[in-house]
């Protein structure tokens, strides 16, 4: 079916899926990046201790993270009326 001939309520239901989607996306990338490490440092797992590294690495994931809820948000405002 062509996107042309879509009727709003299919269209909104895909923009929906699409920023859920990304949304998800973003809450996997705050735990990879941010919860494993401090649950890992809390538990002493991690044998190098807070590092430059990884004090970047967390940034990095919580920036991306940050970012993708921010992309899902904004894909919300093409829902159609």
């Amino acid at each position: 079916m062509a996107s042309g001939s879509d009727s709003p309520l299919v269209h909104n239901e895909r923009v929906k899926l699409a920023a859920n989607s990304i949304d998800r996306l973003a809450t996997a990338s705050i735990a990879a990046g941010f919860i494993t490490p401090v649950v890992s440092l809390a538990n002493g797992q991690v044998l190098f201790g807070l590092s430059a590294p990884l004090a970047i690495s967390t940034i990095t994931w919580l920036l991306t993270a940050l970012a993708l809820h921010w992309a899902a948000r904004h894909m919300l405002g093409k829902l159609k009326q």
